[in-house]
């Protein structure tokens, strides 16, 4: 092949044309770097939306506003709420510590609180930033539904179907209880008690209402399983053996 040829089968430009695919890059990359800009609010807000759903359906953490059960859970503790605890048949059972919405047992009128500052107060609370609702509560469920719950024997201890029950979780100092109480607990509701009995208001505060003190099943919003705050206090809150061996129903009342 002579040189003509050869000459005539090459590209004689020193720079040849870049084409439309490399210029379409070269255009989108400024806007991609603009881009990283609103990424880290677009992942915070997805973060956000993440912990809400978590917090909703999942696990919620839940600040302690109260003395009312210590040394169990102290003011300023952040427990995590398992809300699928009770979600797929089960129910709570003696010596769960349980947060319930007291609207109707505990409480019966609504706060006046100002709409705003009730959403911004809910959304620090669904994050265990803020205090609770003044309609939720946290207690230790003492009686399920069925149970005869009697104080107290002559030991001074609060009887369950008859056996006398060893609390050794109560606040150092502090009687079972400074009120009698002699109750059957209807089906589908619980009898709740503070651990510091001193410094509770429980299901004794309304033994003469409407329930007779007793918190609907339905009304539990989970099971309280875990201290996460602060760090030298992470634990898990098992349930006690305080209960073990209590027979599974009141029976005859004598």
């Amino acid at each position: 092949m002579d040189t003509d040829a050869q000459l005539s089968e090459r590209d004689p430009s020193p720079t040849p044309d870049q084409g439309p695919e490399r210029r379409s890059r070269s255009a989108r990359f400024p806007a991609f770097l603009a881009g990283l800009r609103y990424r880290p609010i677009t992942l915070f807000a997805c973060c956000l939306a993440f912990l809400f759903l978590l917090s909703t359906f999942v696990v919620q953490p839940f600040l302690i506003p109260s003395s009312s059960m210590e040394n169990t859970l102290r003011i300023g503790d952040r427990v995590l709420v398992n809300k699928l605890a009770y979600r797929f048949g089960s129910e709570p059972e003696r010596g769960d510590v349980v947060v319930f919405d007291g609207t109707g047992s505990f409480v019966h009128s609504k706060s006046g609180e100002n709409p705003g500052t009730a959403l911004l107060r809910g959304a620090g609370a669904a994050l265990g930033l803020a205090r609770p609702a003044d309609t939720d509560y946290v207690k230790r469920v003492i009686g399920v539904g069925g149970d005869h719950v009697t104080c107290c024997d002559k030991r001074g201890r609060i009887k369950v179907n008859g056996k006398p029950v060893s609390e050794g979780y109560l606040y150092q100092g502090d009687a079972p209880s400074s009120v009698d109480f002699d109750i059957v607990v209807p089906e589908g509701k619980l009898w709740v008690m503070g651990d510091h009995r001193a410094r509770s208001s429980d299901s004794r505060d309304h033994l003469g209402e409407a329930g007779g003190g007793t918190v609907p099943v339905d009304k539990v919003i989970g099971r309280a399983d875990w201290i996460s705050w602060p760090v030298g206090r992470w634990t898990t809150l098992d349930t006690p053996r305080s209960f073990g061996g209590i027979p599974t129903s009141a029976g005859p009342r004598g």
